[in-house]
């Protein structure tokens, strides 16, 4: 037709392969394998996505904390070192500790020289199972739990509220006043309480270096706590009548009675007794006003400290004080074992042994050979004699 182009078709290849035709059976029989062969390949990938995991679930998780290798219900206590006045110059610490003992749980202080501190930042903590707990009074409620222990006054619901605003007031306004007069001075808290900084903190550079860096940490952290506490606004005379006041009040709130509720212990009698300690313990010819007014106007507090502290530490508090500042006192110290004799010793003794013996020989030996010559000389005098003899008869 006219106007129409002419469109070249393709042609058709006719060389094709027909494929054979399959019947229902064979058709259902590849089927079946085609479904093995996935099942099989799922399975394997299946095994290959378990075996890393099996591997990290067999791993062991690392240790979290500084002991290592624990004892079961094992208390390990990390706090301050020990001082020749007090056991510790920490009350938080003081407290902690007489409270493992007045109830008889077992504990073991670590030797860390003050290098370690809990995840909060705080001493004392506690190591036990694995398991770390900070803050003495949060140790306190936790083991108290755990080995269902409570203190021996019983306690009515008037009487714990009265103690709860007792125990906040000495923690959270006494303390702070203890605090700064230990910081204001470096020596009041190195003379106070006859601390060395090597032996504490295990360093063997110079003491007057030693005392320096303490004064510029220890002492200016506790003024900027103080401060920060709200107390340190005010000066050194007025935190000190604060502190007399608290005493007053504590000392009234005794009176004449053994413990503050009665003949048995609170918790009360704990928290006073392990800040009032810190006064108390001050070495005798170094000054310190609180404590002379404790012991001119408070004494029936200074007589809480001694019950508590007998009946807490009994002997073990002269051998965690003093010159042996012993971190576990109630641990019994197994027998040294006997010295070896040196060898040096031992082969000296014996050369000399083996000298002396030959020597002995050499003697015996001369003596021998002098007496064989004094043998002879008499047989020969014997012989000239017997000689002349015959001689002087021939003629």
């Amino acid at each position: 037709m006219a106007g129409e182009t002419a469109v070249e078709t393709p042609q058709q290849d006719n060389t094709k392969i027909d494929e054979p035709v399959k019947t229902d059976k064979e058709a259902i029989v590849e089927e079946e394998k085609a479904a093995e062969q996935a099942t099989e390949e799922k399975k394997d990938e299946e095994k290959k996505e378990e075996e890393p995991k099996k591997v990290k679930a067999v791993k062991p998780k690392a240790p979290t904390t500084h002991v290592k290798e624990m004892e079961d219900d094992m208390v390990y206590l990390f706090q301050f070192t020990r001082s020749p006045q007090i056991p510790s110059i920490s009350p938080f610490c003081l407290k902690l500790e007489s409270w493992l003992k007045l109830h008889g749980i077992k504990y073991q202080n670590i030797d860390h020289k003050c290098k370690f501190r809990s995840k909060k930042g705080m001493l004392p903590f506690v190591e036990i199972n694995g398991d770390e707990i900070a803050d003495s009074n949060m140790i306190i409620e936790t083991l108290a739990k755990k080995f269902d222990k409570e203190m021996p006054a019983q306690l009515s619901q008037d009487q714990k509220n009265v103690q709860h605003a007792m125990i906040a007031m000495v923690e959270n306004h006494l303390h702070w006043t203890i605090v700064h007069w230990r910081s204001r001075d470096v020596d009041n808290t190195l003379k106070g309480y006859q601390l060395n900084l090597q032996t504490a903190i295990g360093s063997k550079a110079p003491a007057s270096l030693l005392n320096f860096y303490f004064k510029y940490t220890f002492c200016r952290k506790g003024l900027k706590k103080v401060k920060a506490h709200g107390l340190g606004v005010h000066t050194p005379e007025e935190i000190e009548q604060f502190g007399k006041k608290d005493l007053q009040a504590l000392s009234e709130m005794l009176g004449d009675k053994e413990f503050f509720f009665g003949d048995e212990p609170a918790m009360l009698d704990l928290v006073v007794y392990s800040h009032v300690a810190q006064l108390v313990m001050i070495e005798k010819d170094y000054p310190c006003p609180l404590r002379d007014y404790l012991e001119a106007d408070c004494k029936n507090l200074v007589g809480l400290v001694n019950r508590m502290k007998d009946r807490c530490w009994a002997d073990h508090w002269a051998n965690a004080t003093g010159e042996e500042m012993d971190l576990n006192p109630h641990i019994p110290k197994p027998e040294p074992a006997p010295e070896p004799e040196p060898v040096e010793e031992k082969k000296e003794e014996e050369a000399k042994k083996e000298e002396t013996t030959e020597k002995e020989e050499k003697k015996e030996e001369e003596k021998e050979k002098a007496d064989e010559k004094k043998e002879e000389n008499e047989k020969e005098e014997d012989k000239k004699e017997d000689e002349n003899k015959t001689s002087e008869e021939k003629k």
